[in-house]
């Protein structure tokens, strides 16, 4: 079942910006620390110590900063520029998490902006392409379910 084309309205982003990003940030930290601790987050963390990371939903008007050790993920609003951005509305995220979109195809078509070190970011887009995001096969579960 594909996720339908659903873009926040410009308002929604006005009230984005304005909001703390701890509370994302630390959502976001906490959820992929689980993820590395259950081994579904196959990542070396040794490519990403001392990267900055920015990720920015764009119709939602949210930017999350964090950072990486040789352990973790830390939740950390650092200042000036990120070693590697990650933008695209939260459709496309969502597409991407659900395996409707590969980041190949979403940058492709412009709806994924990656921006920085080209390393990193190819690093990151593999390992995004590689997670067996744990919700997923719960979300089709149901959507199929319901539709019987």
């Amino acid at each position: 079942m594909a996720l339908p084309e659903i873009i926040l309205p410009k308002w929604m982003t006005k009230i984005g910006t304005k909001l703390p990003g701890k509370p994302p940030r630390f959502v976001l930290v906490s959820v992929l620390n689980t993820m590395l601790k259950k081994g579904l987050l196959p990542a070396d963390m040794e490519l990403f110590v001392g990267r900055k990371f920015e990720i920015e939903v764009l119709d939602a008007g949210i930017k999350v900063r964090f950072s990486a050790d040789t352990e973790k993920f830390l939740d950390d609003n650092f200042s000036g520029a990120p070693d590697l951005r990650l933008a695209a509305n939260g459709i496309d995220f969502m597409r991407m998490m659900m395996r409707e979109e590969d980041p190949d195809t979403l940058f492709f078509n412009r709806k994924l902006q990656i921006e920085g070190d080209t390393e990193l970011g190819l690093i990151t887009k593999n390992l995004l392409d590689s997670v067996e995001w744990p919700f997923s096969e719960w979300f089709l579960k149901r959507s199929t379910s319901t539709l019987d």
